[in-house]
């Protein structure tokens, strides 16, 4: 539609909300602020719970174990809570299961319930083949007075593929969107901590006006540019809960995910110096070394058999019956570009094997 212009829902025949045209404000990745996004809340919950489904907000899941121990062929009692606040456990009894959590979601419930017995027999690949994407994320912000607004146009509009196993894209923030800079410090990187923190004391030093502009900026998201570098080169993590952590690492194949890739890196530099500026990156990825990733994938992979992966080709968990993951736990490969339009795509084929329900004698 025309920007800032309401029409009917657009995507599925009318069934949904009404919709605004996009306006460009780059608020996209914070949440659209003009009701143009094509958002969850405004599609699958919208049109499910139009059908009669009840969401539960802020609950969580702390138990599921299959009714009858007959490997959840009569169904499943979920069992959740609040998760603000003290809420008292509530269960269901369920015929049906889908783990849609996402990585970070699913795969530490799932490897709490195969511990505590009440899963047992989901495979043992469970937490491995998790993938970070190869990213890095690094943020250039121009010290230049007649700078270009970089917060016009949509958060991620074009992809600039820098080789055979290499992209980048350029992410813009919306206005108000300065937090970020919170979470940065200058990019320095070399294989020992303290040789990095001097790289980042040496920019400061070598470039003292520019880095106290950059710090300070007025307009932060409307002079900076977000630096999304991705990789398909691969290398596997596996999840483990922890005894102190909830959750912890290990490298499993290939070489470990590194908070400096040299592409990346170089790219930073060109762009900071059409921008003049300085490139920041996550203050995790320089203090620590270790990588920042948005795309965090796998840990419940799809596999021809349980020694394989978590789910069948079709989504079902292996050993048991009625239960399907449906997220980013189930991408065994890094595609290294978003991969939020593969994981629907892949959701949408599995559900579309499930039978319709019958509406009138239900």
């Amino acid at each position: 539609g025309q920007p800032g212009e309401k029409v009917s829902d657009p995507y599925f025949n009318g069934k949904g909300p009404d919709r605004t045209g996009c306006i460009h404000c780059g608020a996209c990745m914070t949440g659209c602020r003009h009701n143009a996004k094509n958002t969850l809340d405004k599609n699958y919950l919208y049109l499910a719970q139009d059908l009669g489904a009840e969401i539960l907000a802020e609950h969580e899941v702390i138990d599921v174990r299959p009714l009858d121990n007959d490997r959840g062929e009569s169904g499943y009692m979920v069992q959740f809570k609040k998760s603000t606040g003290n809420g008292k456990l509530k269960k269901i009894e369920t015929r049906n299961i889908v783990f849609a959590g996402g990585v970070l979601g699913t795969v530490p419930l799932l490897l709490k319930l195969k511990q505590k017995g009440s899963l047992p027999d989901i495979s043992d690949m469970l937490g491995g083949n998790v993938r970070t994407n190869n990213e890095s994320l690094m943020v250039v912000t121009s010290t230049d007075k007649d700078h270009p607004d970089y917060t016009s146009g949509v958060s991620i509009g074009s992809i600039l593929d820098i080789d055979k196993n290499s992209h980048l894209e350029p992410v813009r923030y919306g206005k108000g969107s300065g937090f970020f800079r919170m979470m940065t410090m200058p990019s320095a990187h070399h294989k020992w901590a303290l040789l990095r923190i001097a790289g980042v004391f040496w920019k400061m030093i070598k470039q003292p006006f520019r880095f106290v502009k950059t710090l300070f900026a007025n307009r932060y998201s409307s002079r900076s540019v977000i630096l999304l570098f991705m990789q398909t080169l691969d290398s596997t993590l596996r999840l483990k809960t922890g005894k102190l952590r909830s959750l912890v690492t290990e490298a499993e194949s290939g070489p470990l995910p590194s908070g400096h890739i040299p592409e990346a890196s170089k790219l930073a530099r060109k762009v900071s110096a059409k921008l003049n500026g300085i490139p920041y990156s996550n203050f995790y990825d320089v203090i620590r070394g270790t990588p920042t990733t948005a795309h965090i994938l796998g840990g419940a992979v799809m596999g021809k058999d349980p020694t394989k992966g978590v789910i069948d080709k079709n989504n079902n968990v292996f050993g048991y019956k009625n239960m399907m993951v449906c997220d980013g736990s189930m991408i065994s490969a890094n595609p290294g570009v978003n991969p939020s339009l593969s994981i629907t795509a892949i959701s949408e084929l599995a559900m579309s094997r499930i039978p319709a329900k019958d509406m009138e004698s239900s």
